[in-house]
């Protein structure tokens, strides 16, 4: 049996229902890979359907549910065959916002189970599929990964944990050749925006006022950002390239900040004492 081209191999992309998933998908199938697009309802999946060729397959995949995770795997076990799986595109993620004083912690742990647990036991089932092809993971992190902004402790803490499970997986999976990445994107132009809003506004609501009150002028001072950074945010096709290139090049890099401004922060932010870090982060939200 001949070699599997890169455009002809199996990749498996989680949270491809909207946003940066979804582009990955599109673009994967567009290059002619064997794609399987992780939804969570079956209406996503047919307008996937309907947008992509015959080789896209969705799976609808719920990261943080066991059986979901199983199915998938059984399903891209029997297609894959002896080729393996070449790439696992682990995108699935949510934001969690609000002062971590009056956080439930409950929607601390959905933080943490979606994007980190979540990460971690889709690897575990997909890792028998990619020794056999000796493939890629590539993580979907974030500049809050790498510079912890106020008010996104929780999406923060999960995208440091996540650089986290990268580098030890980078080295465990060493002696099968698998390689291991992570895309830290800045600000992009997706629907995530708008949820990360949303969820602001249902931890108001359900937050007692007088503790809620303590916080007020940083809170309006970062939805205003935040609006900002959604008008502002970078193309979803600058990380589907960054994508493209982790999956495919030869030698892929360990990890990918996304955009310059990005790249700036990351490299110029490390340098800095923690309180003149803290004023530029403040400065740069708008706050005091």
């Amino acid at each position: 049996m001949s070699k599997p081209t890169d455009a002809e191999r199996f990749v498996l992309v989680t949270g491809a229902s909207t946003g940066i998933g979804e582009a990955c998908a599109m673009e994967l199938d567009r290059r002619g890979s064997r794609v399987f697009a992780g939804i969570r309802r079956e209406s996503d999946g047919e307008r996937l359907r309907g947008q992509a060729s015959p080789r896209l397959t969705p799976l609808r995949l719920d990261v943080t549910d066991a059986d979901t995770i199983a199915a998938s795997a059984d399903v891209v076990r029997g297609a894959v065959g002896e080729a393996g799986l070449w790439g696992l595109v682990n995108n699935a993620g949510i934001v969690v916002t609000g002062p971590l004083e009056v956080l439930p912690l409950e929607e601390l742990r959905r933080q943490l189970e979606v994007n980190v647990i979540g990460q971690v036991a889709v690897t575990q089932a997909m890792l028998p599929l990619l020794r056999m092809a000796k493939g890629r993971i590539v993580n979907m992190g974030s500049i809050s990964g790498r510079v912890a902004a106020p008010y996104l402790g929780p999406y923060s803490a999960s995208k440091f944990a996540l650089e986290a499970v990268t580098d030890a997986l980078r080295v465990e999976l060493r002696r099968w050749e698998i390689e291991v990445s992570i895309i830290e994107p800045g600000s992009v132009q997706t629907p995530i925006w708008d949820k990360a809003q949303a969820s602001a506004e249902e931890l108001s609501e359900a937050t007692d006022p007088a503790e809620f009150a303590l916080y007020a002028d940083d809170v309006a001072a970062m939805r205003k950002a935040s609006d900002h950074l959604a008008r502002t945010g970078m193309p979803v096709k600058k990380v589907v390239d960054a994508v493209i290139h982790a999956l495919f090049a030869r030698r892929p890099r360990t990890r990918y900040p996304v955009g310059p401004a990005t790249r700036f922060s990351i490299e110029a932010l490390k340098f800095l004492p923690d309180r003149l870090r803290d004023y530029f982060v403040l400065r740069s939200l708008g706050m005091r």
